[in-house]
């Protein structure tokens, strides 16, 4: 059962690994974002307890404000915020991160850290059934997740590199803000628990997908040196 779980991440770090095709990255420092991605589910944990705590003292369980809060605020700040400093204090100023795609990758391989142990917990907890939707839906999305702070951070590493500190602060915040935007919205639309909600998932989900495959590939054409 836990390979079942571990092996959609596997496949999807190895399909953009292959698209990183000018200069290979340090199998160490994949590695080592891949565990330390992982090791953030600890934290998150931590933070979104301390936070549904928090939020139930001023709003009921099934509100749609708590859920929103939760979910935008919570769970998808926690989450996207502690692969988001793994990355930056990890890669930032690394000799490797000489290419635009590296920060894709980085990005990718810490947000699929992050997803193998979510997903092992929920598959061991839920079975094939979960381990067959998960591997459709959230572990994808967690990569998809992973993507777009890659862009905006690779965008952010190259504002640095040309002394343009405004563009490199407003990428920086972007590569955290857009991936919680994102995953708030993808853990709202379900959490909300109708069939309006649900659809608009599925179409969010499909539309996010396509563009981002057709966005990793052609980011991986346009590799440029930084």
């Amino acid at each position: 059962m836990i390979k079942l779980a571990v092996l959609p991440a596997l496949i999807l770090f190895f399909y953009v690994y292959k698209l990183d095709k000018i200069e290979k990255e340090d199998s160490k420092l994949l590695i080592k974002l891949f565990l330390l991605g992982a090791a953030t589910i600890i934290s998150a944990i931590v933070l979104e307890l301390i936070g549904m705590a928090l939020l139930s003292m001023f709003f009921e369980k099934g509100e749609t404000a708590y859920i929103f809060i939760a979910n935008f605020l919570v769970v998808a700040v926690a989450e996207e915020g502690g692969k988001y400093l793994v990355l930056k204090k990890n890669t930032w100023n690394h000799e490797e991160f000489n290419y635009s795609f590296d920060a894709v990758l980085y990005a990718i391989t810490v947000s699929l850290g992050f997803a193998t142990i979510e997903n092992v917990m929920y598959v061991l907890d839920g079975g094939v059934g979960v381990a067959i939707l998960r591997a459709l839906t959230s572990v994808p999305g967690h990569a998809i997740f992973g993507l777009f702070m890659g862009n905006y951070y690779g965008l952010a590493k190259r504002c640095e590199q040309q002394g343009y500190e405004d563009g490199m602060r407003k990428n920086l915040r972007k590569a955290l803000g857009v991936p919680v935007l994102l995953h708030g919205f993808y853990d709202f639309c379900l959490e909300m628990n109708s069939g309006w909600f649900l659809g608009t998932f599925l179409v969010f989900e499909l539309g996010l997908t396509i563009l981002s495959v057709k966005k990793v590939k052609k980011m991986s054409k346009q590799d440029v040196a930084l």
